[in-house]
C-alpha cells in the first residue's frame, strides 16, 4: 500500500510539472538541466533520501518534452537508488507515455533489471539504438555540440551493453563499446565519466591478457579523478580489481585501502561499503581470514540497508571461501545458500565460472571433494559458454572484414566494367573511321575481362581458404597447438551416435598440473606458459600417434586413447608421469620442477569379479566418462599430487549403483566396490 501511494505521489508530482504545450527547450537549459541531474543522480548512490527531497525542491516548470524526460529519468534513477523499484518503474511507464521517451524508458528499465540481478543487455541496446539518433557513432563531438546528444544517457545505454557482452566473454563487442563510452565522456567533457570509462575499459582489457594497457588507462583514470573523490575512489576499485585479476594482491588491498580513503573524504558510505567487500576477497587471499571476516560484518549491514543486493551476494560468496578455508563447512553452506537465494545474472558467464572456479579451488584444498568436483563442472560449463561466444565475436569480427574486402572488390570490378562499357560505346561511334582500332581494342577488353575473372576466382579461393582456416583455428588451443574442448567435442558426438546402447569405448587420462596457480603468481604468467607448452610437448611425446590429446581448460589436459586396454593404459600415464617430472622445464624465470596427477580408465569399466568384462549397467555416455577420469584426478590430488590413480575394477551390477558410487566415491573406495591402480611419480 506504502509504494503505491508512493508511486501515486511521484506520478501526481510529475503530471504536473508537464504543460500541454510543448515548445523546444533552449539548448542551455537543457544542457544546465542535464549536469544538475547528473550530479544529483551520482550523490543518490549514498544519499538517495536527499537527493529525493533535492529533486523535489529544485524541480522546475518544465516547457518542453526533452527537458521533462530528463527529469524524469533522474527521479526513476534516484528512486531506484532508494531502492524503490516499483515506483522507479511506474516512472519508466511514464516516460514511455511522453513524446520520444521511449528510449530513456528502455534505459531506466535496464537498470532496474541489473540491479535486481537480472540480463539488461537487450533493453539497453533497445534504449541505444533510439539514444543513437541524436548521438551518432563517429562524430560525438559535433553530436554533443550541435545535435543535443544526451551523451549521458548514451554512455549509461553503453556501458550496461558493454558489461553483459564482457559477462558473456564477447570481449571484442565489449572493448568497442568501452572505448565509445569513453569517447562520448570526452566529447561532452564529463570528467568524472571519463575517469569510470577508463575504468571500464581497464577491465575489459585485463579479460584479454593486455594487463599493461589496462594499467595505463588506470592511471590516466586517476588523473581524470583528481579533485573528485567519489570518481577516485572508483577509480582505485577499477585498479584493485585488475592487481586482484592479475595476481597481485598486495597492489589489490593498497588501492582499495586508498579508495576507502577518498570515500570516507566523500562522505559516501554506500561507496564504501562496495570498497570493504572487495577488501574481504584480498585479505582472504592475503591468509588473513579474521580481517577478511571483520570486514565483510562492517560492508553486510550497509549494503542491507542500501539494497545492494549484488554487492552483498558477493560478500556472502567470499565468506563462503573463508568459511572453508576455516574449516567451517555447515557456516559456507549457509553462506552459499543466501548466495543462491539472491541469485545472479544468468548473463554473466564469465564472473559465475570465476567463482566457482575459486569454490571449487577451495573445496579442493579442504579435502571435500565431491563439492569440488560439482563446482568445477558447473565452472567448466560456464567457460565453455563463453569461450564460445568470445569465439563467435572474434569470428564475427574477421567475417566483417572479410565481407568488406569483398564488397571492395565487388565495387573495384564494377567500376572496370563501367570503364569497359564506356570503352566500347566510344568505339562504336569512332568505328566507320577506325575499325582495325576497334578490333584491337575488343580484344584488349576481352583479356581485361578474362584478367578480371581469373582474379576474382583466385579471390574467391582466397577467401573459401581463409574461412577453412578460420574453422580450422577456433577448434586448436592457440598457445598449445592442442586441440581444444571444442574439437572433442566434434570428435565425441559421432562416435556417440554411431556407438548406441554399446556405451562409450576407449580409455581417458585426465591431467592437471599441480600447483600451477604458484608458479603464475610467484613466476609470472610467462613462466605459466612456457610451463603449459612444454608440458603439453611431453603429453604429446608419452603417448601414440593416433591418441588425441586436448587442452581440457588452464592446466588441465584430456587424452583420449581410443582401443587401449587397461594395462597399456597405466603405462602410459606413468610414461606422463616420468615425462613430465622427471626433468625440470626451462622458462624465462630459469627452470622450475612441475608435477602433474593423473586420473585415468579404460572405458566400458570392467567388473571385480575377476572376468573383466562390463555388464549393461557399466556402459556409459562419454560425458559419464570424463566424470569418471575426473573423480579419480581429484582422488590422485587429494592423495597427495605428483602421482596417476585409475580405476582397476568397479562392483556395480546396474546404472544406479554405478551412479550412486560416483556420488560417494571415497566410501566406495573403502567398501571394496572400487579397486584404484595407484602410480607415484618421480621423487621430488
Amino acid at each position: 500500500m506504502k509504494a503505491m501511494l508512493l508511486i501515486l505521489a511521484l506520478l501526481a508530482a510529475t503530471a504536473g510539472a508537464t504543460p500541454a504545450a510543448t515548445p523546444a527547450a533552449a539548448p542551455d537549459d537543457l544542457a544546465a538541466d542535464r549536469t544538475l541531474l547528473a550530479n544529483i543522480t551520482r550523490r543518490a548512490y549514498d544519499d538517495p533520501v536527499a537527493m529525493l527531497a533535492e529533486l523535489d525542491r529544485r524541480q522546475p516548470v518544465v516547457n518542453s518534452p526533452l527537458r521533462a524526460q530528463a527529469w524524469l529519468l533522474a527521479r526513476g534513477r534516484v528512486l531506484l537508488a532508494a531502492g524503490h523499484t516499483e515506483a522507479a518503474d511506474a516512472v519508466a511507464m511514464q516516460l514511455m507515455a511522453t513524446a520520444d521517451g521511449a528510449d530513456r524508458s528502455w534505459l531506466l528499465r535496464a537498470l532496474i533489471q541489473e540491479r535486481a540481478g537480472k540480463p539488461a543487455g537487450v533493453l539497453a541496446t533497445r534504449a541505444l539504438s533510439g539514444l543513437e539518433k541524436r548521438c551518432p557513432a563517429g562524430d560525438e563531438a559535433r553530436a554533443v555540440r550541435e545535435l543535443g546528444c544526451d551523451f549521458r544517457a548514451t554512455w549509461e545505454a553503453l556501458r550496461l551493453q558493454s558489461r553483459e557482452q564482457a559477462g558473456q566473454g564477447a570481449f571484442v563487442d565489449a572493448e568497442a563499446g568501452a572505448r565509445r563510452a569513453l569517447t562520448l565522456a570526452r566529447a561532452g567533457g564529463d570528467k568524472h565519466l571519463i575517469a569510470l570509462s577508463q575504468g571500464q575499459l581497464a577491465l575489459v582489457l585485463q579479460q584479454q591478457d593486455q594487463v599493461d594497457a589496462a594499467r595505463a588507462e588506470l592511471r590516466a583514470a586517476q588523473t581524470e579523478a583528481l579533485g573528485d573523490p567519489v570518481a577516485g575512489a572508483r577509480a582505485r576499485n577499477y585498479e584493485a580489481v585488475v592487481e586482484s585479476r592479475s595476481k597481485n594482491v598486495l597492489a589489490a588491498r593498497a588501492a582499495l585501502e586508498a579508495g576507502l580513503v577518498l570515500a570516507d573524504q566523500a562522505d559516501a558510505p554506500h561507496l564504501a561499503a562496495q570498497l570493504r567487500s572487495n577488501l574481504v576477497d584480498a585479505f582472504m587471499y592475503l591468509g588473513q581470514l579474521r580481517e577478511a571476516q571483520a570486514a565483510a560484518h562492517l560492508a553486510l549491514p550497509v549494503l542491507q540497508r542500501f539494497q545492494d543486493r549484488q554487492q552483498e551476494r558477493n560478500v556472502h560468496h567470499n565468506l563462503a571461501v573463508v568459511h572453508i578455508k576455516l574449516r567451517q563447512f555447515d557456516a559456507a553452506r549457509q553462506e552459499l545458500a543466501k548466495v543462491a537465494e539472491i541469485g545472479a545474472d544468468p548473463a554473466d558467464l564469465v564472473p559465475r565460472a570465476r567463482e566457482l572456479r575459486e569454490l571449487g579451488d577451495t573445496w579442493a584444498e579442504a579435502g571435500q571433494y565431491k563439492e569440488a568436483l560439482a563446482a568445477f563442472h558447473g565452472e567448466r560449463e560456464l567457460n565453455a559458454r563463453a569461450n564460445e561466444r568470445n569465439r563467435s565475436a572474434a569470428l564475427e569480427e574477421l567475417r566483417r572484414k572479410y565481407d568488406t574486402a569483398a564488397r571492395q572488390r565487388d565495387l573495384d570490378l564494377l567500376s572496370r566494367d563501367g570503364q569497359l562499357k564506356d570503352q566500347q560505346l566510344e568505339n562504336g561511334r569512332l568505328a566507320q573511321k577506325v575499325g582495325i582500332a576497334v578490333g584491337a581494342l575488343l580484344l584488349l577488353s576481352t583479356a581485361l575481362i578474362g584478367v578480371t575473372l581469373l582474379r576474382m576466382r583466385r579471390a574467391q579461393r582466397r577467401l573459401t581458404a581463409n574461412q577453412s582456416l578460420l574453422r580450422a583455428q577456433s577448434e586448436r588451443d592457440p598457445l598449445t597447438d592442442l586441440s581444444n574442448r571444442r574439437h572433442f567435442l566434434a570428435v565425441m558426438e559421432p562416435r556417440s551416435r554411431l556407438a548406441g546402447a554399446e556405451g562409450f569405448r576407449g580409455a581417458l587420462m585426465m591431467i592437471d598440473i599441480d600447483h600451477f596457480k604458484n608458479v603464475n603468481d610467484q613466476h609470472g604468467h610467462a613462466a605459466g606458459d612456457a610451463v603449459i607448452v612444454e608440458v603439453s610437448r611431453r603429453i604429446r611425446a608419452a603417448v601414440r600417434d593416433s591418441d588425441l590429446v586436448v587442452r581440457w581448460g588452464g592446466e588441465e589436459f584430456l587424452v583420449f586413447a581410443p582401443e587401449l586396454p587397461s594395462s597399456d593404459l597405466a603405462q602410459m600415464a606413468a610414461r606422463v608421469l616420468s615425462g613430465i617430472g622427471g626433468a625440470p622445464i626451462a622458462t624465462p624465470e630459469g627452470p622450475l620442477r612441475i608435477t602433474v596427477s593423473i586420473g585415468f580408465a579404460s572405458f566400458p569399466l570392467g567388473s571385480s569379479d575377476g572376468s573383466g568384462s562390463p555388464g549393461a549397467g557399466l556402459r556409459l555416455h562419454w560425458e559419464q566418462a570424463v566424470n569418471w577420469a575426473d573423480m579419480v584426478l581429484y582422488k590422485a590430488k587429494a592423495e597427495g599430487r605428483n602421482r596417476g590413480v585409475g580405476i582397476a575394477a568397479v562392483e556395480a551390477p546396474d546404472a544406479d549403483t554405478l551412479a550412486a558410487i560416483l556420488q560417494d566415491f571415497d566410501s566406495a573406495c573403502l567398501h571394496g566396490q572400487v579397486r584404484l591402480n595407484v602410480l607415484l611419480g618421480p621423487p621430488e
